[in-house]
């Protein structure tokens, strides 16, 4: 079993359906109401632990009750939540989300996602330094994840940095992690500019990853661009679909088995595709045991 170090955001999602979505000062009745623990650093921790890595998270949370079930919720998966902060004064992250006329609104407060500092890093550096892997989001502070980058390269503790929500990264961070996995939309903003799929994925061999949703996985192995078909199933809901890959993937590169790149691609492609089959972004994630039992058909 490989240990999988998560540093990332931890949110409440507050889930509404409705008929109609409201204008500005209407007010109208809904259909149903959740609430769904989420956020990409949670997500990609659970996705983890359920396909059999040691995941740890290190996380910020409010002193409230969001922040009880968040952190509830991560122990009832088998996270580790030994590294999560509660910040007095600043509520848990949530997320409002409003699914009505066949679309969705959201809108997100950070709340104690964005308290996530240099000084937390700190307080976990050696549980850090422990990992096989380290697997980080952009949903808290870019300063911070910049901080625990450098602390991973000096000590040569490999990184999975997923770059979303999209934002422009500086050379360094990319260089400093070991591997990246952009979807298209973020590839564009993370290189601060129109690039060629191609090209870039030329320049960082086996390191820059970029999903395509349906149309699979895209890497250079250093010879060629290879591509690895996505698994046609039945979509349901694709809410998490991509933190469910990341997450799988973080745990397939650090399993006894030792697979190269291109297998645990494969084998994230199947967790993603399985999670894609089923209702919600945890709740939808496989285990180890129903991957093994499925996978084949996946």
């Amino acid at each position: 079993m490989g240990r999988v170090v998560v540093i990332g955001s931890i949110n409440v999602d507050m889930v509404f359906t409705s008929d109609i979505r409201p204008k500005a000062g209407e007010t109208v009745l809904g259909n149903t109401f959740s609430v769904i623990p989420g956020g990409k650093g949670a997500n990609q921790a659970v996705a983890a632990a359920k396909l059999g890595a040691e995941s740890i998270m290190i996380g910020c949370v409010g002193n409230d009750a969001n922040g009880e079930f968040a952190v509830h919720n991560l122990n009832s998966a088998n996270v580790n939540t030994g590294c999560i902060e509660k910040i007095n004064g600043v509520p848990t992250g949530v997320a409002n989300i409003l699914v009505a006329e066949n679309d969705n609104s959201i809108t997100v407060i950070p709340g104690a996602n964005y308290a996530f500092n240099k000084v937390v890093i700190d307080n976990y550096r050696e549980t850090i330094l422990s990992a096989d892997i380290v697997l980080m989001q952009l949903e808290i502070p870019l300063e911070t994840v910049e901080y625990a980058l450098e602390l991973c390269r000096k000590n040569n503790v490999k990184v999975l940095l997923n770059p979303a929500p999209g934002l422009e990264l500086s050379n360094s961070v990319i260089e400093s992690a070991s591997y990246i996995t952009p979807n298209e939309h973020e590839l564009k903003v993370i290189s601060g500019k129109k690039c060629d799929m191609e090209k870039e994925m030329k320049k960082y061999p086996n390191k820059l990853i970029v999903t395509l949703g349906s149309k699979g996985v895209k890497y250079f192995d250093g010879k060629e661009i290879r591509l690895i078909p996505s698994n046609k199933v039945e979509v349901i809901d694709t809410t998490g679909a991509g933190d469910t890959f990341c997450g799988a993937l973080a745990a397939s590169l650090v399993a006894n088995e030792n697979k190269n790149l291109g297998e645990s691609i494969k084998f994230a492609n199947k967790a993603a595709a399985y999670a894609i089959t089923r209702l919600g972004a945890q709740s939808g994630m496989p285990t180890l045991e129903q991957l093994k039992r499925e996978g084949p058909y996946l």
